[in-house]
């Protein structure tokens, strides 16, 4: 037989037999949708984690006072993810760190920084602000936030200050714009960018934020973040500053008195339990696509028992064995086909409805072009696997035994 008129024959076998077809269809398009829209969730999550870290930079260390110890310690006992259980000692970072730091030659650029909070005034409005001094000198090599507005801190700057999105639009009754002034603890500074975030951050040189901030200390840090020269570095520049530090600090691993934090560490944990989740409720959809499976099958033994008598006239006029095993191949084919195309629907409105409620983003591509295909044609191949022992069934039907059924 020619395969235009089989692919027609599994056709009609599909829409004759529409009651009994479209239910099997229905528990196809629910296994694959639920497939689907997990795993187009799962890749809207890891490339929303993997943006938010990527702005934070992947050659990024932050160096803090005070030990924290993992409550999910990974490998060896050293710091990776810290929680906030902390040690009680807290001696600050000082410019003897500093110094350590600048030894190793795989670091590129070292930030200095505090934060504290302070009091700030603007048009008659007051409210409690976060401050954070940071060394202006190398900010730029930091800083990977856009401004909506004005220009980012310079080496010469005293007195100005970075104001993020929501301090400038939604803090104070009045919008803050470029070149006015916030008071801050009775200094005046002048606003010289705005950053594109969401952010009530301010962000101004070290010196000016330590004759702000309370309790600073000239030559002591709360933080210390330094930057590699690549992605590639960053473990082992980790382990050298741990190295370096206990030495300067004259502590061991027993009383460290400092934590390391890594952009690269954060986003491989993170990464590392998304994957995890992905396949524990991909596993649980996988129990939805089984159901539809057995639907295939339970719907092409039905169909075989049917159309006995056709499948001998079939035969008595010349169909091969093979022509009938495809025939019945491809209906089971076109069954998972069907199903497959309303399942990637259905489950990429789910998967972007999903990502939009969790990340607030549209989340576009979630549900890639390979997940697409990978859906539409894993769906065909089940169908035909699962009505494949139907198919060989009817292919071995004798033709006389086949017409005498009834």
């Amino acid at each position: 037989m020619k395969l235009h008129k089989i692919f027609k024959l599994a056709l009609n076998m599909v829409l004759h037999s529409k009651l009994r077809s479209w239910l099997t269809i229905i528990g196809i398009v629910i296994g694959v949708a639920s497939v689907v829209g997990i795993m187009g969730l799962s890749q809207g999550l890891e490339a929303s984690v993997t943006s938010s870290f990527g702005d934070l930079g992947a050659d990024i260390i932050t160096i803090s006072p005070g030990y924290s110890k993992s409550t999910n310690t990974m490998g060896s006992g050293r710091l990776k993810n810290p929680s906030t259980t902390s040690s009680a000692s807290q001696d600050p970072l000082t410019n003897k760190d500093v110094q350590a730091l600048k030894t190793i030659p795989d670091i590129q650029a070292i930030d200095t920084r505090i934060t504290g909070s302070v009091d700030g005034y603007f048009m008659g409005g007051e409210g409690s602000l976060t401050v954070t001094g940071v060394d202006q000198k190398v900010w730029s090599q930091f800083n990977t936030i856009q401004l909506s507005e004005g220009r980012d801190l310079t080496p010469s700057d005293q007195n100005v200050i970075l104001i993020g999105g929501s301090l400038a639009k939604d803090y104070f009754d009045n919008d803050i714009g470029i070149n006015q002034i916030l008071t801050i603890e009775e200094s005046s500074f002048r606003v010289i960018g705005i950053l594109d975030d969401t952010s009530k951050s301010i962000y101004m040189p070290l010196s000016s934020a330590t004759n702000v901030i309370a309790d600073a200390v000239t030559g002591e840090y709360d933080s210390i973040v330094v930057k590699t020269k690549s992605d590639d570095v960053v473990d082992a520049v980790e382990a050298t500053i741990e190295y370096k530090l206990m030495i300067a600090r004259h502590v061991t691993e027993k009383d460290i008195d400092f934590t390391i934090r890594a952009n690269k560490d954060a986003l491989e944990s993170a990464t590392e339990m998304l994957d995890t989740m992905t396949m524990f409720l991909t596993a649980i959809a996988a129990v939805s696509l089984l159901v539809g499976i057995v639907g295939i099958v339970n719907t092409m033994f039905t169909s075989v028992l049917e159309k006995k008598k056709e499948i001998g006239i079939m035969k008595a006029i010349g169909a091969t064995n093979g022509d009938v095993l495809f025939l019945f191949l491809l209906n089971s084919g076109l069954i998972g086909l069907v199903g497959g195309i309303f399942g990637v629907i259905l489950g990429s409105i789910g998967s972007n409805m999903l990502t939009f409620s969790m990340m607030r983003s549209t989340a576009a591509g979630s549900v890639s072009l390979e997940l697409i295909l990978f859906a539409l044609v894993g769906s065909v191949l089940v169908g035909m696997i699962a009505g494949l022992i139907p198919a060989w069934g009817a292919s071995r039907l004798k033709p006389v035994d086949a017409l005498r059924s009834e």
